[in-house]
């Protein structure tokens, strides 16, 4: 099993500090947006990690690889156990592919489709956090053992759901036939909303090549691979055991944050005091 980060995009609803900062290098307080996902991966076993990035996200590039001089003050300083924080796991392999021209998601993949091979893969949106056990990775690996499958990460929404693309499920509870977009309210299949987190099998890819031998112009998605498989029956879906952050935008960003530091014991009582002496408005 392989890991994929989709991180090639501009971040533009977070202009400016995205001019010069990657989105995903965005902190959720001191911990960069992509590192979470890179967690959940080697928390799953996941131990390949591909990271799709751009021209100007070199920074991703050296924020996994060794900080030798930082190494060499925690050593001196007898802070060695501090080194966990800033090294890369010991036992992952990363692979950079840049997408040299930005032309959608499904271009995007297709510039990892022979690193990934015959294997299947877990392609993650950095917009899309986890917390909580087991990871979320993991919850995917568990419905295509027992599926053999692809697999779709859901949230469940109980209010409207127009703002999503929404999971149109089969009869028998599991598949999924369809991703209806934006469905105008009271006409949605379900309220099991898509996230940023899919398990592709091999043949995926498959069906990746074809749609862009026949693509037209255009920015080009996952969707027609996806669609391919779901008319074949061979998707199905996984509803998020645990607690989502979605980072997508400054509203969802900040308030990711603040559920992060809701698990974090010192972070808890900052926000427990601060709602305690907030000044009136």
């Amino acid at each position: 099993m392989k890991g994929v980060i989709v991180a090639a995009g501009y971040g533009t609803r977070f202009l400016p500090v995205t001019k010069t900062i990657p989105k995903e290098m965005l902190p959720v307080v001191n911990i960069p947006s992509i590192s979470f996902i890179v967690d959940e991966f080697v928390k799953s076993g996941i131990q390949d990690i591909i990271i799709i990035s751009s021209r100007r996200k070199k920074v991703l590039e050296d924020y996994f690889d060794r900080e030798i001089e930082l190494e060499s003050v925690f050593e001196k300083e007898g802070k060695a156990d501090r080194l966990e924080r800033i090294n890369p796991p010991a036992n992952v392999r990363f692979a950079f592919v840049r997408q040299q021209r930005m032309l959608g998601t499904g271009h995007a993949l297709l510039q990892i489709k022979e690193l990934v091979g015959n294997d299947p893969c877990i392609v993650a949106y950095p917009d899309d956090l986890h917390i909580g056990d087991p990871a979320l990775s993991t919850q995917l690996i568990e419905s295509w053992r027992e599926s053999g499958c692809s697999v779709m990460a859901s949230v469940y929404e109980k209010g409207d759901v127009s703002r999503y693309g929404v999971l149109d499920i089969a009869a028998d509870g599991k598949h999924v036939r369809a991703i209806v977009e934006k469905p105008p309210r009271g006409t949605e299949p379900s309220h099991e909303v898509s996230i940023g987190r899919y398990l592709y099998t091999p043949d995926f890819f498959t069906y990746l090549q074809e749609g862009w031998e026949r693509h037209e112009g255009g920015e080009y998605y996952h969707i027609y691979a996806l669609n391919k498989l779901m008319n074949e029956g061979r998707v199905v879906y996984r509803r998020l055991s645990g607690r989502r952050l979605d980072t997508g935008e400054p509203e969802g960003y900040l308030d990711a944050i603040l559920n992060y530091a809701d698990t974090v014991p010192s972070l808890r009582k900052v926000l427990d005091d601060y709602v305690k002496n907030r000044p009136n408005p």
